[in-house]
């Protein structure tokens, strides 16, 4: 049940999770970008570190002191011993405290990167991505990578580092004092960091793995479900839809328990690893004190030694799965940073210039990726400006793809396509875009207030001009009687509007834009005829000047049209007004009478 959205997490697209070493590299080029506030982070939990590591020195200090007895010299040095340990304690514990001050305005501008650069790279995507992949589970993805990157980030620099530089120091220096039981902490030591390190990145990462994909689904199947409620609701399929998340809950419960009782089996090894560190340092320190060779302070700095090193130990273990885990959230966001888009601006693209708003075709072909044959070969064709242009055909015809490589949605495979004399290559997207003004068959709003959302094609525009743009597309009447006017919020995609209304918000949104090229994708075909003949007056409005392309499912609406163009596999078979194409008795002929109920004879067979 759960297969869905499984295969958006594997990425069945082809494209790869990152590697180990390129989520490293993506963490430095974050840390590297304030070197200031990494350094200061650096110093000063290095100071806690370095007075965290001589404690058990001060330790074995004070206790020899205290062991002379209450001598002068005695006092002395259990006064100096005292201060000692009470000093490195308050440097470890300011240190830090003062680190943390520094590593929290480093930390949250990280976080803010890398989420806003993860949203930039899933938009500059291609539509055939964004189609490949579940909106919620990319939502999941971003959002989670920013809470990894603080797992990950806190986990190196409040446990592995700080354990690393201490349990080197402390095997070091009980190396220096006592060989033979130095090599014998190292030993443990490399013990347990391999046994942590291996269990981690062996035992449990493919485990782990399913259990971020489970976690994955999760957010794909509620956004899935909820952003399509009312089609859940119109078909009474609530129940349903409940057993199917259940389902998707129930492989995540599997893969939890999975991963967490193999963690908790590591742990078994570890546990077993500190307590022979425990009693074989303990012990061996006791037998050099029963030789001779050792002293009170020598056994409380074994004790001191094993209870800082075992605490290290214990952090090391936890996180270095806690690290794991935080890899394994990141990596998807890694791999959008490292993913090439389809369709990119090149280096040199300047601004588009917007002119009179003439479109060529010029030996145009083209294919989609998963298509056994292109759908263009040599298509070539050239739209006036000021020209309406409708196009029509079967499905699949290439109408559609028609326009949206106008938009530079995809890249033709050979020849060029001009507006204005300008290749759409050799321009950036957005400002091509901003000139090419589309009003589509179901308007996508966004959750936002009227205004915001008729403003969508001029940000900096007026209340007033956005109110005459609602005005010239019909919609002020309808909004001005709503209680909040141009400030209500119409809902996720403008659930909140009819259908109609939606249409004049986007026909609205369309005259804000002023742009030299239109597209209508049927704009009129679920409208009643009342909403239907205000809307279509308003695309009447709307034409006038502009270089307009119709995508036409109803015939009846494309009369007026100054040329119709047939499409049929990729080739347009016909054009002319639309009488002349009536006259022609071909597929325009055909296709006009199978949508007026009719049939007509196949002169061409």
């Amino acid at each position: 049940m759960s297969d869905v959205y499984d295969n958006d997490d594997n990425r069945a697209d082809g494209a790869r999770k990152a590697t180990f070493g390129q989520v490293a590299a993506f963490l430095w080029k974050h840390w590297s970008s304030q070197p200031g506030k990494l350094a200061m982070v650096g110093l000063l939990f290095g100071l806690a570190i370095v007075a965290d590591l001589a404690m058990p020195f001060a330790s074995k200090y004070l206790v020899d002191a205290l062991t002379a007895g209450p001598s002068e010299a005695g006092q002395r040095a259990a006064a100096w011993g005292y201060g000692i340990v009470v000093a490195l304690a308050f440097v470890f514990y300011m240190a830090r405290n003062t680190g943390v001050r520094f590593h929290i305005p480093f930390a949250s501008k990280n976080m803010e990167r890398i989420v806003t650069d993860g949203f930039r790279d899933v938009q500059r995507f291609s539509s055939d991505w964004h189609a490949d992949n579940f909106a919620g589970a990319t939502v999941r993805r971003v959002s989670r990578a920013m809470n990894a990157y603080d797992v990950i980030s806190d986990t190196l620099v409040w446990f592995l580092i700080p354990a690393a530089c201490v349990l080197t120091g402390v095997t070091i220096l009980t190396f220096i004092q006592w060989p033979i039981i130095g090599a014998f902490v190292g030993f443990t030591i490399l013990a347990f960091i391999a046994v942590a390190w291996l269990s981690s990145r062996y035992y449990v990462a493919k485990p782990l793995q399913r259990y971020i994909a489970a976690d994955t689904a999760i957010g794909a199947a509620l956004a899935d479900a909820v952003s399509s409620n009312a089609t859940v609701k119109a078909f009474g399929a609530e129940a349903r839809e409940q057993q199917r998340f259940e389902g998707v809950v129930k492989v995540w419960t599997k893969e939890a328990n999975l991963t967490w009782t193999l963690f908790t089996n590591a742990w078994v090894i570890q546990n077993m690893l500190l307590w022979i560190l425990q009693a074989g340092l303990l012990g061996m320190v006791l037998l050099e004190w029963s030789n001779g060779r050792a002293t009170a302070g020598d056994a409380v700095f074994a004790i001191t030694s094993f209870l800082l090193v075992s605490g290290y130990l214990r952090m090391l273990g936890e996180n270095v799965q806690n690290l794991q885990k935080g890899i394994a959230d990141i990596e998807d966001v890694v791999a959008y940073a490292l993913e090439n888009a389809c369709v990119t601006d090149r280096a040199d693209a300047q601004a588009f210039k917007p002119g009179a708003g003439a479109v060529a075709f010029d030996a145009v072909s083209f294919g989609y990726k998963n298509a056994a044959e292109p759908l263009y070969r040599d298509f070539a064709l050239a739209i006036a400006p000021g020209e309406t242009v409708a196009l029509v055909g079967p499905t699949g015809s290439g109408k559609t793809t028609f326009v949206k490589l106008v938009q530079r949605l995809y890249d033709v495979d050979a020849g060029a396509i001009r507006i204005d004399g300008q290749d759409v290559r050799d321009v950036t997207q957005a400002s091509l875009r901003q000139n090419i003004a589309l009003v589509p068959q179901d308007p996508a709003l966004f959750h936002r207030s009227l205004r915001e959302n008729i403003a969508y094609a001029k940000p900096d525009a007026s209340l007033e001009e956005i109110i005459a743009a609602a005005k010239r597309a019909r919609a002020h009447d309808f909004i001005d009687k709503l209680p909040a006017g141009y400030e209500t919020e119409v809902g996720e995609r403008g659930v909140k509007l009819s259908g109609g209304e939606r249409q004049r918000v986007a026909l609205a949104r369309a005259f804000l834009a002023n742009a030299p090229i239109l597209i209508l994708d049927e704009a009129t075909s679920s409208l009643d005829v009342e909403t239907e003949r205000e809307v279509q007056a308003a695309m009447a409005e709307l034409k006038v000047g502009r270089t307009t392309i119709v995508i036409a499912h109803r015939l009846s609406t494309i009369r007026e049209a100054d040329r119709i163009l047939v499409f049929n596999a990729g080739r347009i078979v016909e054009q002319g007004k639309h009488a002349e194409l009536i006259e022609a008795r071909g597929l325009y002929a055909r296709l006009n009478a199978m949508s007026r109920g009719e049939m007509i004879a196949d002169e061409a067979a």
